[in-house]
């Protein structure tokens, strides 16, 4: 029996999922016009299967027998089936020659797998098109330099956007509605050496699946944070990177503040979720309605409630401190790498630390991590040489596990994304440091049990639930 292969996204186009499935085959090389496959010993006439797959793609193909155990673990690998419903339509492989409408199964095959974003890049030989999966890349399809300008056009005709421009980035927007997918895309386009580089935003508009008590937070954690929104005033901010999951704990914690007798205002780039009795507001800095100028704006809505999308300047800050001395409660995002840190940022940004301390209620910082599949996971012996050089362990662990990969997690070694929180209340004592600029609180920070997202992601690998790898940029950080 042959060992695990590796397909070449040109090889692994030979086929549709389906096309694959249904004969159990997987492709093998390509060499002088002639395709061969792996084929399962036993189960399929060869011959007969050799014409049919002549008829069907329109190329000479040459078959080569293996075990029905291993033709299906490759694929498993290549051709993951998704869970569907029974309606769906069985066409969702990506056809530039036979189907018009390829841009759609591009955008449906996104959404079935829960790719956050659709990447599509030209190069001096090949186009591609990745999809981000569980926060990685991963190439899905090659596009001929032929193709992808016309691919590149049709989204930029859906998206409003001028086709003639080719120079100088744009930004739109798809309103994508076809069967039982409705959501929004966010589109950008920026001219490169070789062509447009692509990239949409698939944006779930339905926060209603949404659970605070789902999110992550342990118990402790989430009676701090409950207790920090629950105020009538006073600002919450969540740090973290790109894709960390700020926004998504964000439309959590307004959907549980969401109440008939409060008037909630929200100003977003973009707006990723809708919520029923929430008044929500698109950013256009091309036509002055950016952060500040919408903050101004919302003092005048009588609100009780204001959601921010994101801290970026001075200005901004300066507004949300005017909104919770005023009596409102600001929520809102900056980009920190810790909790405490957010702390040190406003007052670097001209915020004077009084201010700071009178109205920042709680500081958030947020990561999302990849959990190990369970079903494969390997436990190993643990070198204390793996963790990075200036993490120190907080305790001895004897062993770890490591990805391996199954058809259970498609041959990642992970299934599903856990998201990891640093909550610092800000208490009277805290106040009193910023007050008087005094930062260095670690010491009582250890003494209030307040956990950092570095022990958070330690704790993780300790009981078994993600790897030393995913985890390592937070130790080392």
């Amino acid at each position: 029996m042959a060992s695990n292969i590796d397909l070449t996204t040109e090889l692994k186009q030979k086929l549709t999922t389906n096309q694959a499935w249904h004969y159990k085959i997987v492709p093998k090389s390509e060499r002088n016009g002639i395709t061969a496959f792996y084929y399962c010993e036993g189960i399929s006439d060869k011959y007969e299967l050799e014409n049919e797959l002549l008829v069907l793609l329109g190329i000479e193909v040459e078959l080569y027998a293996e075990t029905e155990g291993w033709v299906v673990t490759q694929l498993n690998r290549f051709y993951p089936r998704i869970e569907q419903s029974t309606e769906e339509n069985n066409a969702q492989e990506l056809n530039l020659k036979s189907n018009s409408d390829f841009l759609s199964q591009i955008i449906e095959e996104a959404a079935r797998i829960k790719s956050s974003d659709i990447h599509l890049e030209a190069f001096e030989e090949r186009c591609r098109i990745r999809f981000r999966i569980d926060g990685k890349l991963v190439e899905r399809y090659i596009v001929t330099k032929h193709d992808y300008p016309a691919l590149i056009n049709k989204i930029k005709i859906k998206a409003n956007l001028d086709i003639s421009e080719k120079r100088l980035p744009q930004d739109g927007r798809i309103i994508f509605s076809e069967g039982d997918h409705k959501f929004d895309i966010r589109v950008s386009v920026l001219p490169t050496l070789y062509g447009e580089k692509t990239v949409m935003r698939l944006l779930n508009r339905d926060a209603t699946q949404i659970d605070l008590n789902l999110l992550g937070f342990n118990k402790r954690q989430l009676k701090n944070y409950s207790e920090g929104v629950l105020k009538p005033n006073g600002i919450v901010l969540i740090s973290g990177p790109t894709g960390s999951g700020k926004t998504t704990t964000l439309y959590a914690t307004l959907k549980q503040l969401n109440k008939e007798e409060t008037n909630i205002l929200t100003i977003e780039d973009p707006i990723e979720y809708t919520l029923d009795g929430i008044n929500q507001v698109q950013l256009k800095e091309s036509i002055g309605l950016d952060f500040a100028s919408a903050m101004r704006t919302f003092l005048r809505q009588d609100p009780d409630i204001i959601m921010l999308g994101e801290i970026r300047d001075t200005e901004t800050a300066r507004m949300a401190v005017r909104a919770a001395l005023t009596g409102h409660l600001v929520l809102s995002t900056i980009h920190t790498n810790s909790a405490w840190s957010t702390v040190t940022r406003l007052v670097d940004m001209g915020i004077p630390s009084y201010l700071v301390a009178s109205t920042l209620n709680l500081s958030v910082a947020q990561r999302l991590i990849r959990k190990l599949c369970p079903s494969c996971k390997k436990e190993v012996d643990l070198d204390p040489d793996l963790y990075p050089e200036s993490f120190t362990a907080p305790e001895f662990i004897k062993s770890h596990y490591l990805p391996v990969g199954c058809d259970q997690c498609f041959y990642t070694g992970y299934k599903g994304r856990q998201a990891l929180y640093e909550i610092i209340p800000i208490d009277r004592n805290l106040k009193e440091h910023i007050r008087h600029e005094s930062f260095e609180v670690k010491d009582y920070l250890n003494e209030k049990n307040i956990q950092e997202l570095s022990d958070i992601a330690f704790f993780l690998v300790k009981e078994g639930l993600t790897s030393l790898d995913e985890v390592y940029p937070i130790l080392s950080s």
